[in-house]
């Protein structure tokens, strides 16, 4: 890696390292750049990068702006000098020297740069859907494309850190998961080799801010159209989040999962909360889930089991790369009923790459991640 970098590698970050010094400023700091810097998620990332002590952003692209001052196009960034570059430029010439490559693109767009980055030594980590999937035909049925190289489909590590650790600190490629698979996943892994959970019906109800649609304005998203309302959309199984958390579910339970996932849309700039409902016999008790939550996540600096009776709440993650969980009982129905809160551009994008990023370069977790939420 640039500027004398090493990595952990392995099994060393089965846990989290938190409350150690970070990286000095000056000092052994990873050349970064970020293609598509203007969309939510990117100028997020920026935000949070330049809070990093060891990371300097040597480039930003956005065709949108390009030729434009970072800091003029945001000015709650100020003072940040970085000119963009041209997205459609040669890809690297667009990042120069950096080491570590953010792709903040729309789906498809991914799998055109990727491969050049790789040969060039740059590791990548994409907040797009093009390296989420390992099976190339269940991308193609998804995405109604064929993949430019489903060779690297294979490589690319699923980005949830309290998941894949040890994977991701050795990673060329990371795949940065979705805000809602986030949300689930995290809600269900303790659950995995939980004794007679029916697992071929799990329901997903989830909420989601608008900044989950993207920076491109849309009827959809127009301000007199999502004001005093709230709506489903992509149901029925057609929201391409699904085989994303199924893939998932199923490498952590061992066998088969269907979910039955509805996203909604939420009068609010960010945030996420999924209400996650599960069959289970023997019907536990609220205790013992507790007890398995907390065993699951100790030590994880950036997922918290909350106490019996406390519930999430969107506004309370507002800003972080946190997630807060509750679990909860229907002894009338037996059903097990899992929510989780998290900000849609913190721990659903922006914060979770960072933590990626801390993670590849063998870093504590929490650098650049600490700052208390913002409220209200």
């Amino acid at each position: 890696m640039a500027d004398g970098i090493g990595l952990t590698h392995g099994a060393d970050l089965a846990r989290p390292v938190a409350g150690e010094p970070a990286p000095g400023r000056g000092q052994g700091r990873a050349k970064v750049a970020v293609l598509g810097a203007t969309g939510y998620t990117g100028v997020e990332l920026v935000r949070l990068l330049m809070g990093h002590p060891g990371v300097e952003v040597v480039a930003a692209t956005s065709d949108s702006h390009a030729g434009e001052r970072l800091d003029r196009v945001f000015p709650h960034l100020r003072p940040c000098p970085i000119r963009l570059l041209p997205t459609s430029a040669p890809v690297l010439e667009a990042v120069g020297d950096a080491a570590v490559v953010f792709i903040c693109l729309p789906h498809g767009l991914a799998m055109e740069k990727v491969p050049g980055l790789l040969e060039a030594g740059k590791r990548v980590i994409d907040f797009g859907a093009d390296f989420r999937l390992r099976d190339d035909a269940v991308y193609q049925q998804w995405y109604g494309r064929p993949h430019a190289c489903p060779d690297l489909l294979g490589e690319a590590v699923y980005g949830i850190p309290e998941v894949n650790r040890a994977r991701i600190a050795g990673a060329r490629l990371v795949a940065n998961p979705g805000c809602y698979p986030t949300s689930v996943i995290l809600a269900l892994a303790p659950l995995a080799g939980w004794p007679g959970v029916e697992w071929s019906a799990v329901v997903a109800d989830c909420k989601s801010g608008v900044t989950g649609a993207g920076r491109s304005p849309s009827q959809g998203t127009h301000y007199p159209e999502v004001n005093d309302s709230l709506r489903p959309y992509n149901v029925a199984g057609a929201h391409r989040h699904v085989p994303e958390m199924e893939q998932e579910l199923e490498s952590l339970v061992g066998g088969p999962v269907r979910v039955a996932f509805t996203p909604h849309l939420v009068p609010m700039s960010r945030g996420m909360l999924s209400a996650v409902y599960l069959r289970c016999r023997p019907v536990p008790s609220v205790e013992e889930l507790q007890a398995a939550y907390r065993r699951r996540f100790e030590g994880e600096p950036f997922v918290e089991v909350l106490e019996p009776g406390e519930l999430p709440a969107t506004a309370h993650v507002r800003g972080t790369n946190r997630c807060h969980l509750a679990v909860t009982v229907d002894g009338r129905t037996g059903t097990v009923v899992v929510f989780s809160a998290i900000d849609n551009l913190g721990k659903g994008a922006a914060g979770q790459a960072l933590q990626n990023l801390n993670v590849m370069m063998g870093w504590p977790e929490d650098t650049g991640l600490q700052a208390p939420g913002l409220f209200p």
